[in-house]
């Protein structure tokens, strides 16, 4: 049997029996955590455990920790990060410790079972970029923005980790926060090609991305790129991604309609995947039904991306931190 199109979140610490129950018989094809499920390293390996076994099989489970504000592992138990964006500002050899900075937080995460990091960022920071965003982002240049992220792809797959691409076709013109609201981008289309869409252009070998909920109006007017079949064969054949596409978190308030009909739409319109991230286990079964079982196509562009798992290369940690330290000082 196919996996189910989603991605859920759970509500804490540990799996519950309801929350078990569901995800065995609903079958999706991973999980997310967040900080509500993040206590401490014994803790944690003995969440994604139960995961698993509650699906009978090595299912992906994702997290978002870039470091700085947007990080669910956090001290005493795991090491603080800068913002990316001021980490590259302050570091004296910029890519050197972009790549150390990634290579730990891989190790972090494959220490506790995770093997899947919802990074890198492929935005490029322009002028009215949204807080919300700014300083997870790496630079104002395509050149610097594409070595960076595959710089970051590179050491999370050599610590064992999958990257996840985000956020296509690119969020950096959004001058509000789309947890909240639908940005919008008034952009020419042959402006958006030539330069928010030209760093994901470049990373579309990357086999997992991640949608962003924001209006293109010169290419479609009516729908964000998630729901939109416009924007997403734009991102398939313009941009020339073929990877997994999921969705950027179906809760945000960018998206109209009930979660399920956010599911459906996304899936409509293109997407493989479903995230659904508040681990409200009412409104999961009809997502669940929404999103249905992950089409072939789908299903060959994930295991094309779980296949790349492997395990970690060696590395000296203490050596890996003393020079990261040394980097930034």
């Amino acid at each position: 049997m196919s996996a189910n199109g989603a991605i859920f979140g759970l509500s804490g610490l540990k799996l519950t029996e309801a929350e078990a129950a569901f995800f065995k018989d609903a079958n999706p094809w991973g999980f997310i955590l967040f900080a509500r499920n993040v206590d401490n390293p014994d803790q944690l390996r003995a969440l994604t455990v139960d995961l698993r076994d509650c699906l009978g099989r090595a299912a992906p489970i994702l997290i978002d920790q870039e470091g700085g504000r947007v990080q669910r592992m956090r001290s005493p138990h795991w090491r603080e990060y800068l913002p990316a964006l001021d980490q590259m500002a302050r570091a004296s050899d910029p890519m050197r410790a972009h790549w150390l900075r990634n290579r730990l937080i891989a190790a972090e995460l494959h220490d506790v079972g995770i093997d899947v990091n919802c990074a890198p960022l492929a935005d490029l920071v322009e002028a009215q970029t949204h807080p919300v965003l700014r300083n997870r982002l790496y630079g104002e240049t395509s050149d610097i923005v594409v070595e960076a992220a595959r710089v970051c792809a590179n050491a999370f797959v050599a610590g064992g980790v999958l990257p996840v691409l985000k956020h296509i076709p690119g969020y950096g013109r959004a001058s509000v926060d789309s947890h909240k609201s639908l940005p919008r981008v008034d952009a020419p289309r042959a402006d958006l090609m030539a330069r928010d869409f030209a760093p994901f252009k470049a990373l579309s070998d990357i086999r997992m991305g991640m949608t962003a909920h924001i209006v293109f109006d010169d290419i479609d007017p009516d729908a964000p790129a998630t729901t939109s079949a416009t924007m997403m064969q734009v991102i398939r054949d313009d941009i020339g991604f073929g990877g997994l596409i999921m969705t950027d978190d179906i809760g945000m308030e960018a998206l109209s309609g009930t979660p399920a009909e956010r599911a459906a739409a996304s899936i409509a319109a293109g997407c493989d995947i479903v995230l659904h991230c508040n681990g409200d286990l009412a409104e999961m079964p009809a997502v669940a039904a929404a999103a249905g079982p992950m089409s072939a196509p789908a299903q060959a562009r994930a295991l094309h991306a779980l296949n790349q798992r492997a395990a970690p290369q060696p590395i000296d940690i203490a050596a890996a931190v003393r020079e990261l330290e040394t980097l930034l000082t």
